[in-house]
């Protein structure tokens, strides 16, 4: 189930909101201009699989948003408990930073918290599977993919260049798939 939790900067540990149903979910990001949809995931994949199989798997549903929203570049996060450099990434994840670009993310197996911090408050949301979020660009963000990740997330943008400043951790999960037993 996904959930928005909204906060002060101030106190982090008293939400102001806790929100679970998705059209409340959708709604109250919305007033901050976040899109907030759900798309169903058609295609099983588990999180820990290579990026070449998560792009196979949902070419058309990526070529689909992407010509309707004007995205360009596409990187998939696949992170599972086995990832050798799972706390790396997490770690590199839960910087606080911002995009040169408009981005969409389109969770397709597992889940995240996405955290956006606009004015005095920060919106934590609990992504799933089906999850699609629309970030505009400049928006203060991080990610959390937990201590024990399970999380495929499809992450497009609508310049080449949206990465932020210094590299994050997507770009080396996708070049680690997972380990094998």
């Amino acid at each position: 189930m996904s959930i928005l939790s909204v906060y002060h900067v101030s106190s982090p540990e008293l939400p102001n909101k806790v929100l679970t149903h998705f059209d409340d979910i959708a709604s109250t990001l919305a007033e901050q201009g976040i899109g907030f949809e759900r798309l169903p995931a058609a295609s099983p994949v588990v999180a820990g699989v290579g990026p070449d199989e998560v792009i196979s798997a949902y070419h058309e549903q990526i070529d689909r948003l992407m010509a309707e929203r004007g995205h360009v570049a596409a990187e998939v996060l696949s992170v599972d408990g086995y990832h050798p450099q799972k706390d790396q990434l997490r770690a590199g994840f839960l910087d606080e930073h911002q995009h040169g670009s408009d981005e969409v993310r389109f969770f397709v197996a597992g889940r995240g918290l996405y955290s956006l911090h606009i004015g005095d408050f920060v919106y934590a949301v609990l992504c799933e599977k089906n999850d699609l979020i629309s970030v505009p660009l400049g928006t203060r963000q991080w990610f959390d993919i937990g201590e024990n990740p399970r999380v495929v997330a499809i992450r497009l943008f609508s310049k080449p260049n949206g990465q932020p400043a210094k590299p994050t951790g997507e770009q080396i999960a996708s070049q680690f798939p997972r380990l094998e037993d």
